[in-house]
């Protein structure tokens, strides 16, 4: 069942679905009057059926409110190392698809990638875009947030304001701090983790982390790509959320 993100409230039981959404509807997906859809709105999911095409919107009465609940018990704050090519680009949306809050992009030691202040604008729009793609696809009710890129010390800040901060980190051996720090997870705990870029962390980087209550963790024997270890974080994550929460 498609799912449409729509900012304005119903009224008298109806939402009107306008603009680019209008024109999936009518042209791109042909739906027709009678048939269902979902729209998240203020972070719950209703299921509606299509009463009425205008020539600008189309009319969807609500079937059945808080139809679906996708949200975890956590809010999961992604810092991710700025990586090259568009590698932040498959991040955001696998990430997203796993049920990430927030994702904001670092600027680290050992970034290669520098974004300018005048590009960044409309990098950002792109990456707002590949998320809302992703959480109508993952039938999320709110889209997360891209954030501006920022510098590793600002991260560090806004890491210090959550619940939890887990750094996944190469050097680190066993599984068992991995274990106690998942367990440290509670219901509407607020999560950040920080991934590196290419080339990992500085010692200097790590050491800023653990005097930030950062707690470093291993995932596993093998050394992951920047992607790769953001994705199996946030998804070991939700995973340990949805089972023991």
């Amino acid at each position: 069942m498609f799912n449409f993100f729509l900012e304005t409230a119903p009224y008298e039981g109806k939402f009107r679905i306008c603009g680019n959404d209008y024109n999936h509807v009518t042209n791109v997906l042909r739906m027709k009057t009678g048939e269902n859809l979902l729209v998240s709105h203020g972070g719950a999911s209703h299921l509606c059926k299509i009463v009425e095409f205008t020539n600008d919107s189309v009319i969807v009465e609500i079937i059945e409110e808080n139809y679906q609940n996708t949200s975890l018990p956590i809010e999961i704050y992604l810092f991710q190392g700025l990586p090259k090519s568009d590698k932040l680009e498959l991040i955001i949306q696998k990430t997203v698809e796993l049920g990430v809050s927030k994702i904001i992009p670092v600027e680290m030691s050992r970034s290669i990638v520098k974004i300018e202040p005048k590009k960044a604008e409309s990098k950002v729009s792109r990456w707002q875009a590949i998320a809302e793609s992703a959480a109508k696809q993952s039938k999320r009710t709110v889209i997360p947030t891209i954030e501006k890129p920022i510098s590793f010390n600002s991260a560090l800040e806004i890491a210090k304001t959550l619940d939890l901060f887990i750094v996944p980190y190469e050097c680190k051996n066993g599984m068992l701090d991995t274990t106690h720090v998942l367990s440290q997870i509670k219901p509407n705990t607020k999560v950040g983790i920080m991934i590196g870029p290419e080339g990992g962390f500085s010692d200097n980087e790590i050491e800023k982390v653990l005097l930030s209550n950062g707690q470093t963790i291993s995932l596993g024997k093998r050394i992951l790509r920047t992607e790769t270890a953001a994705i199996l974080s946030v998804g070991a994550i939700m995973l340990y959320a949805e089972i023991n929460l």
